[in-house]
């Protein structure tokens, strides 16, 4: 069985690639009349339907489909709040689903990263999102993305202009090559911090 799964899976990944998404749902379908509780296959016929033929509707039912043959399935509800969270009629939903999953992987900064952006945009939770990026930030401290859109909300909506330009100095010292972070230290410096930088902007930040 499990050498049957690899070569469906196998198969359809093939197509896809080759141009053929049809034939893949195809084949993946096909197969799941056969065994329609095989949540590998069903969330790999999920992905295609969603980056291959568009078809988010048919995603959503397959990924609700996964979660009720398991309710503790991390992929299927990943995959479903990458579906939801952007639009604004499903936020209580979405919220519950990111509950669930800083459960079961407390200690994922990506999801914390994701969780946060979600709360800012569509729970307008400001407060809530600082304190997942601080989370996330206790466990990856490097990570360049999260210090940036962490200092966005301390900018945006906190008012807090030397706690974001922390942010964006450290995002910028751990990635040299964020540029939207360089961006916004320098214009958060020209704006907030002239008086020491006179007209030379980030660049007198870095000078030994």
């Amino acid at each position: 069985m499990a050498d049957r799964v690899y070569e469906t899976i196998t198969r359809a990944k093939n197509q896809a690639r080759s141009g053929n998404p049809e034939g893949a749902e195809k084949t993946l379908e096909d197969y799941l009349k056969t065994d329609p509780y095989n949540n590998k296959v069903r969330l790999v016929l999920a992905q295609i339907l969603i980056k291959e033929l568009k078809d988010k509707r048919g995603a959503l039912m397959h990924l609700d489909i996964m979660l009720e043959i398991d309710p503790d399935d991390v992929d299927a509800r990943k995959a479903l709040v990458t579906l939801l969270r952007v639009q604004s009629k499903n936020r209580t939903e979405t919220d519950g689903h990111y509950r669930k999953l800083m459960e079961q992987c407390p200690d994922d900064v990506d999801l914390m990263n994701s969780y946060a952006i979600f709360l800012k945009n569509q729970m307008l939770d400001f407060k809530g999102a600082a304190d997942m990026y601080e989370r996330a930030l206790s466990k990856d401290p490097k990570r360049s993305d999260v210090h940036y859109n962490y200092a966005i909300i301390l900018v945006k909506e906190m008012k807090d202009y030397v706690s974001a330009r922390k942010h964006l100095e450290e995002a910028v010292r751990t990635d040299p090559g964020n540029k939207d972070a360089k961006i916004g230290l320098d214009r958060l410096i020209r704006k907030k911090f002239r008086e020491e930088t006179g007209r030379k902007g980030i660049s007198s930040l870095f000078k030994k």
